[in-house]
C-alpha cells in the first residue's frame, strides 16, 4: 500500500508542476478585432495581421516575405418606421374625412392626423333635407352656393334666387351686386376676356369701315374725273326713244 501511495504522490506532484509551468509560460490569445456600434450604423474593423517568414537556402542566400491584412466593414441598418394614426368616421352620415401622415429619420419619428370637413357633402345633405320639407327654393339657394351650380343656372336662363327674388328680378340684382356671386373671380375674368374680344372686334370693324370709305372715295374721284372728261369733249349721248308698252288696238 505504501508503494502504491508513493506512486500516486509522485504522479500528482508531477501533474501539478506541469500545470504551473504551462500557466507561467503560456500567454493568452486575444482576437485582433474591433467593433463599434452607433445608432443606425454598425462598423466592424478586423485585421491587422502581420506575418514574417525567412527561409535560408545556401550560405549567403536568404528570402524574406512580409504580409499585412486589414479588413474594414460598414453595416448600416434601416431605422424603425413611424406609423401614422388612423382616422375613421364613426358613422356613414358624417361629412368628415380623416388624413394622417408620418415621417421617420435616424433617431426621430413624427406622425399626426386630423379630420377635414367636406363642405360639398354638407351642402348636398342640407339641400336634400330642405327639399324633403317642401322648401324647394331654399334647397336651390343652398346649392347655388357652389359656383358650378350658380354658373349652370345662369347659363340655363334660370338665375339663382337672391333676396327672395327669382327669374328676371334675381338676374337684375345679381348684375347690380355682382360681387356677391360665388363665382365672382371667374365672372370678372370672363368679363375681362369678353371685353378684350369686343375691343378687337370693334377695331377690325373700324379698319373695315375705313377701308370701305377709302374705296368709295377713290371710286367717287374716278367718276368725277370721267364726268370732267365728258364735259370737255362735249359728248352728248343719244336719248333712247321710250318704248310704248301698250298693245295696238
Amino acid at each position: 500500500m505504501s508503494i502504491g501511495g508513493k506512486v500516486n504522490y509522485y504522479f500528482t506532484g508531477t501533474l501539478i508542476i506541469l500545470l504551473v509551468l504551462f500557466t507561467l509560460f503560456a500567454s493568452p490569445a486575444y482576437p485582433d478585432s474591433t467593433q463599434t456600434n452607433v445608432s443606425g450604423s454598425n462598423t466592424a474593423i478586423e485585421g491587422g495581421y502581420t506575418s514574417t517568414a525567412t527561409t535560408t537556402y545556401q550560405s549567403g542566400s536568404e528570402s524574406s516575405s512580409t504580409t499585412n491584412n486589414t479588413t474594414n466593414s460598414d453595416i448600416k441598418s434601416s431605422p424603425p418606421s413611424a406609423s401614422a394614426p388612423s382616422y375613421n368616421a364613426m358613422t356613414q352620415d358624417v361629412c368628415a374625412v380623416g388624413a394622417s401622415a408620418g415621417i421617420q429619420t435616424f433617431g426621430v419619428g413624427i406622425s399626426g392626423g386630423k379630420h377635414f370637413i367636406d363642405k360639398n357633402c354638407e351642402r348636398l345633405k342640407l339641400a336634400r333635407i330642405l327639399n324633403d320639407f317642401g322648401m324647394k327654393v331654399a334647397a336651390v339657394a343652398i346649392l347655388c352656393q357652389d359656383e358650378r351650380v350658380f354658373e349652370s343656372m345662369i347659363q340655363a336662363g334660370t338665375p339663382c334666387p337672391i333676396d327672395g327674388k327669382i327669374g328676371k328680378e334675381a338676374k337684375a340684382l345679381w348684375n347690380k351686386y355682382d360681387h356677391e356671386r360665388p363665382d365672382y373671380k371667374t365672372y370678372v375674368k370672363r368679363m375681362d376676356d369678353r371685353e378684350k374680344i369686343e375691343k378687337e372686334i370693334e377695331k377690325e370693324q373700324a379698319l373695315e369701315a375705313k377701308k370701305k370709305a377709302k374705296e368709295e372715295a377713290k371710286m367717287t374721284k374716278e367718276l368725277e374725273k370721267l364726268d370732267n372728261e365728258l364735259e370737255k369733249e362735249k359728248i352728248v349721248l343719244p336719248k333712247k326713244k321710250p318704248v310704248d308698252w301698250e298693245s295696238p288696238k
